[in-house]
């Protein structure tokens, strides 16, 4: 008996060195595995991975369990990964819940004991090189899977059907072909996109409640949400909006008189005699045009010289103060004096006069006028902008203000509250928003004691704007509807520290010359050369927006700024040489760090400022895309285990 009792710590310390020598073994194990991946795929000089350092502390995108026993995740995206992955490398790796490789070059065949790794939940593969077929051994647990935007073919494996945990299937993108297999089996299936295949027959009815963008792109696909599944039936008309349309057939109609070869010389000489007539006339008239405009410009130049009279005038020119004066300007009636016109809903209680005594400060002076920050009497603040360079009339001014009221009532609009017009003056009123602009939140003083914006925060900046510019194109009266002026300066910071949009709804009634004179580094090609401002103009100022964001550096449009650029050129030049953290803003990188995060916003930017209008997203697609970035539901799913809630997003 007294043998046996002093035999316990004996057997306990055998079993506590056998338990550790096992969970060396494993981390052993991994380690081996991920340097043979890392020695047999070319990377980015900058990975730090080393048989001679820590694989748990110190080795960049891993992760191990809390005992640090074994590796549970990976995260290199974009770490400028070429070539084919190994097998039994990545495999190799047990207790594997997450695996996101994402936006690199890997290509090649992906190994099947990958997606069979029995841990595995999490894959992000998307935007590779990735060919041949998809394997078909996965792991049950799965519930992400991306390997969208690689060069995968054959079919769908049917064991996709025995996927019960699957929330996010995307596959769209890729040289998938044949049937899709039916996936009644998949009830935790929220999210799918096929879109952009070689898919062909009927769509299976499990699926056809999706949205018809989960499956454009398959030529041969029908069923709903497409076409019906009949050869006889003609493409519908979302169906040639969305999906690539092909060669128009040409159409056959006779030939008219004028058109003959027997009357082609005198058509000819016609046109030519009609023509030169219209550019004489033309020409005569632009003359007569601009000789008018510069004698009318040569006496408003006169009369602002020798009259100091005005609604909005300097106090002193050094102070960055202003008053607003009592007087109007000599062409505005005293009849007019308090036609201050108030939005349905507004509490305010002042007239002109009142806002007519106020002191104000002056905010700053952007591509439609000044805006000053003006505090009345009775203790009220409000944000009061003259417009310059109005070229519309009274009549479709005020039909102007009626439409920004009415788009002023989503929660990421700045509400104009009221507005004033004259001859000489148009004054629009906003409520005053302390948290300032995006802008100056990101190139303000820069240096010492400054507060930096986390990442948390420019998340919900971005996403807040992101939804008040898609408010505006999706406004129910008009769907042609845009902004026009997206930039920084004009996304103001609420309260709760969320993106709301100004200046709506101006740029149709000023000047071309206004319009284009600032703010270049956020206009899209089209918009330059052209002069064509549309809805994908505004996705293309906006991608600039979410590219200042990431990078914190301003666009070109903004001296006096060391750090402007021409962003879009600029990022696209680092992305290039694939170590694609260079281009993040450095305050982002001292804090907590997302770059999964920043790396996902950093394609949707680089979407969104495509060369091509056609390229690029919708505003409403660029919401939806941002929002996924985090996927609440994916971090805390309800049907994980405890020890899973503290996994990333992949």
């Amino acid at each position: 008996m007294k043998f046996q009792f002093h035999a316990v710590p004996f057997v306990l310390l055998s079993f506590t060195v056998s338990l550790f020598g096992l969970i060396e073994a494993d981390l052993n194990s991994d380690r081996q595995a991920l340097l043979e991946f890392f020695s047999n795929v070319p990377h980015a000089p900058r990975l730090n991975w080393s048989d001679s350092t820590p694989i748990c502390t110190s080795w960049a995108g891993v992760t191990c369990n809390q005992n640090g026993t074994s590796v549970i995740e990976i995260h290199l995206p974009g770490a400028g990964f070429k070539g084919s992955i190994p097998k039994n490398s990545l495999g190799k790796l047990d207790s594997l819940k997450i695996l996101s490789l994402h936006s690199n070059g890997l290509r090649g065949n992906l190994p099947s004991d990958i997606l069979s790794i029995p841990s595995l939940q999490y894959v992000n593969l998307q935007q590779n090189n990735f060919s041949g077929l998809i394997p078909s051994t996965i792991s049950p647990k799965l519930i992400a899977l991306d390997i969208s935007s690689n060069n995968f073919s054959g079919s769908i494996p049917t064991t996709f059907q025995n996927l019960s945990r699957l929330t996010w299937l995307y596959l769209q993108n890729n040289s998938i072909s044949g049937a899709i297999p039916d996936l009644k089996n998949l009830t935790s299936l929220k999210y799918l996109n096929l879109s952009y295949n070689n898919l062909n027959g009927s769509i299976p009815n499990s699926i056809i409640n999706y949205p018809y963008t989960s499956f454009v792109g398959n030529s041969h696909l029908c069923g709903p949400p497409l076409n019906n599944c009949s050869a006889a039936s003609p493409p519908s008309s979302s169906t040639s909006s969305l999906s690539p349309s092909p060669s128009p057939s040409p159409v056959y109609q006779p030939l008219s008189p004028a058109a003959t070869p027997q009357n082609r010389s005198a058509t000819t000489s016609k046109s030519y005699f009609g023509l030169a007539t219209i550019l004489a006339l033309a020409i005569g008239g632009c003359a007569f045009i601009s000789l008018l405009l510069l004698i009318i410009f040569v006496c408003c130049l006169k009369r602002n010289k020798s009259q100091s009279s005005g609604i909005l005038t300097r106090k002193a020119p050094c102070a960055g103060k202003a008053e607003i004066s009592k007087s109007f300007g000599s062409g505005v009636q005293e009849a007019e004096k308090n036609k201050l016109f108030f939005f349905e809903g507004c509490s305010y209680s002042f007239d002109l006069e009142d806002l007519l005594k106020a002191s104000a400060e002056v905010l700053g002076k952007g591509s439609y006028g000044t805006t000053y920050r003006a505090a009345l009497e009775d203790g009220t603040t409000v944000v009061v902008k003259r417009l310059r360079e109005v070229l519309v009339g009274k009549k479709e001014f005020e039909q102007q203000m009626e439409v920004v009221g009415r788009i002023g009532r989503h929660p990421n609009v700045m509400p104009l509250r009221a507005y004033y017009y004259s001859k000489d003056e148009k004054l629009l009123v906003y409520d005053y928003i302390s948290g300032g602009s995006l802008f100056s939140l990101l190139h303000g003083n820069r240096g010492m004691g400054r507060a930096p914006l986390d990442w948390d925060s420019r998340m919900k900046i971005a996403l807040g704007a992101a939804k008040g510019i898609a408010s505006i194109h999706t406004d129910h009266m008009d769907s042609k509807l845009t902004h026009g002026n997206i930039k920084s300066s004009n996304v103001l910071i609420t309260q709760q520290h969320d993106g709301c949009i100004t200046d709506v709804g101006l740029t149709p009634m000023m000047s071309t010359q206004s319009t284009m004179s600032r703010a270049n580094g956020y206009r899209a090609p089209e918009v330059t050369e052209y002069r064509r401002i549309t809805q994908k103009s505004d996705v293309y100022s906006f991608g600039v927006l979410l590219l200042e964001l990431l990078t914190g550096k301003a666009p070109l449009g903004y001296p006096g700024y060391e750090d402007m650029v021409d962003l879009p050129r600029w990022v696209r030049s680092v992305v290039r040489e694939e170590w694609t953290a260079e281009v993040f803003d450095e305050e982002l990188l001292r804090g907590q760090y997302f770059e999964e995060e920043m790396v996902q916003m950093l394609q949707i930017a680089l979407a969104c400022v495509a060369k091509l209008a056609d390229n690029r997203p919708t505003m409403d697609e660029t919401v939806r895309n941002i929002q996924e970035i985090r996927l609440p539901e994916l971090k805390n799913p309800n049907t994980s285990s405890e020890s899973d809630s503290n996994l990333q997003t992949p």
